[in-house]
């Protein structure tokens, strides 16, 4: 194998790449192929790829081939000396069982890996449609944050991607709280439909490095070589495929209440400032207190009589009994941030018993969506307080 590609593009598909590569280094042999970046220049261009079992990730880039074939090269290696390269075109060859990698007067030489045993990469399943990348790739960053990270509950670990013709639902939850985000797409058949629970880590990378700008984002769903259920993404000449997560999401929807009658209004980013103020002088695991009251938000943390306390009150619009809600404020935080609007609106399910609202999860949303019902809704519980 023997091939000459353009500096910059080879250390971005290495780079890209490498970030599937398996955190933690194996020491059985076939185990040990899958630390390695496979290098394949048996086809027009270059592909680089890694591959776990659960994870693959191709990048296709212009090359220059003088000799064709395959090598499997040390990724992490590979991919530190990528970055430093000084700027000039790379030579790469295999000599037996080396992979000589030539930059200007830069010269290295590895120990390659058997790529006799890397397994087949799975292909790209039929592609179900396409959405705009910097669309696709914020909706995943606003349900992704409440994705599960407890790897014991493997179902709360993941996204539900739900497809039902030109309309595309992705929700996460972590049973503390749900979000959920719809957006529109351009599916490959009128009558397109199909689920698929992705995890959370690998959708939200794959969204990022596929989103830039207006480049389009197909989604494949479909099943791989040896039956196993497969999401694929493709964009920018690049291409994910992933094993879905298996089990039963929950029934999410049946915790989105139909309507919400009592409501508050808050500008967003004075309320996320306040929020990350107030809770400095609160324990890890202690609320954040919001009181609403006719004309104003007060938000208080610490005990009194504690160590410390804090308060910060900001104008709000609210029309109902004085109610008082506690929340983490950790997951808070993450709302405010995932509301595109300059606004925020809180949604209670009680108009008449502000106890009662207190008790039950609030759903916080962006202003302005009138009477239609809102593309992301962040479903929050409360935490109770003593008293």
């Amino acid at each position: 194998m023997k091939f000459r590609v353009e500096r910059d593009e080879f250390t971005e598909a290495v780079a890209w790449t490498a970030r599937s590569l398996p955190s933690r280094s194996a020491t059985a042999t076939n185990q040990q192929v899958l630390m390695g970046l496979l290098l394949d220049a048996t086809g027009p261009g270059l592909v680089v790829a890694a591959f776990d079992y659960e994870v693959a990730a191709q990048a296709t880039l212009e090359a220059t081939v003088h000799e064709e074939g395959r090598a499997l090269a040390p990724g992490r290696m590979l991919a530190d000396i990528t970055k430093q390269l000084p700027a000039a075109p790379v030579e790469v060859e295999t000599d037996d069982n080396k992979l000589v990698i030539t930059c200007g007067n830069a010269r290295f030489t590895l120990q390659t890996l058997p790529v006799d045993e890397y397994p087949t990469l799975p292909p790209l399943p039929p592609i179900t449609g396409h959405i705009e990348g910097g669309a696709f790739g914020a909706a995943v960053a606003q349900v992704a944050v409440a994705a599960g990270k407890d790897d014991t509950l493997p179902v709360l670990t993941g996204v539900r991607l739900e497809i039902e013709g030109d309309t595309l639902t992705l929700a996460a939850t972590d049973r503390y709280r749900l979000a959920v985000r719809t957006l529109k797409w351009s599916p490959s058949s009128p009558d397109a439909a199909g689920v698929a629970l992705i995890p959370a880590r690998t959708l939200l990378d794959t969204a990022r490095s596929l989103g830039g700008g207006t480049a389009q984002v197909a989604i494949a769903l479909g099943t791989g070589p040896s039956g196993e259920a497969l999401a694929g993404f493709a964009g920018n000449h690049r291409q994910t495929t992933t094993r879905l997560v298996d089990g039963q999401f929950p029934p999410y929807r049946k915790l989105l209440p139909d309507s919400c009658p009592l409501t508050a209004q808050a500008e967003k980013g004075p309320l996320l400032e306040a929020v990350k103020r107030v809770a400095l002088v609160a324990p890890k695991t202690a609320p954040v207190r919001l009181a609403f009251s006719a004309d104003h938000l007060r938000l208080e943390a610490g005990s009194h009589g504690g160590e410390a306390q804090a308060s910060e009150t900001l104008p709000a619009t609210y029309d109902g009994p004085d109610l008082e809600v506690a929340f983490n404020p950790a997951y808070l935080q993450d709302a405010l941030t995932a509301v595109e609007s300059d606004q925020v609106e809180f949604g209670f399910a009680s108009a008449e018993d502000a106890e009662v609202a207190a008790k039950k999860p609030a759903i916080l949303t962006g202003k302005g969506a009138g009477d239609e019902l809102p593309d992301y809704r962040y479903l929050l519980m409360p935490i109770q307080l003593n008293g």
